[in-house]
């Protein structure tokens, strides 16, 4: 089952660290996600998210690719990569995948100037493993979608008690 984990952090860069060493525990078979993004506001107060899955550039590909397939079977390969490439990318400009990005905004707004967070679909993880290498980061958990015990669990596992 994929559980939500959206943790805060005092900057920018950590967060940014964060997903970079959630990248090399994917690497380690360690954490799987299915989504993640940051969030950051930055101190004039101006809200920013990064998406990790940019559907909008995933459907250009791939559109162009149908596209030129398309096109070649009517010998006009260019003009159907250009217009497959344009009704993919608005194809994938209106997909949601992954988390809400109402909900990421939503919970990003609350951010106050100069803080990050990073959310985090998780479809798998070795917990125990991760917790550590999350540790030095101090994260604070923000929400999750856990049980309320095992939410207690990760926040005192975070802190170290």
């Amino acid at each position: 089952m994929t559980e939500l984990v959206v943790l805060g952090f005092s900057d920018r860069e950590k967060a940014e660290a964060v997903l970079r060493l959630s990248q090399e525990l994917s690497k380690q078979e360690l954490l799987d996600l299915e989504d993640s993004a940051l969030a950051w506001r930055t101190m004039d107060g101006k809200l920013h998210v990064k998406q990790s899955i940019n559907t909008t550039a995933a459907g250009a590909t791939s559109g162009a690719v149908w596209g030129t397939l398309l096109g070649m079977l009517f010998l006009m390969p260019v003009f159907g990569a250009a217009v497959g490439a344009a009704s993919g990318a608005i194809g994938g400009k209106l997909t949601d995948v992954g988390m809400n990005d109402a909900f990421v905004k939503e919970v990003a707004s609350q951010l106050e100037p100069g803080r990050a967070a990073v959310f985090a679909l998780v479809r798998r993880s070795t917990p125990d493993r991760v917790r550590e290498a999350l540790r030095p980061f101090s994260p604070t958990v923000v929400r999750t979608s856990l049980t309320k015990e095992r939410e207690e669990e990760l926040i005192a596992a975070l802190h170290g008690v």
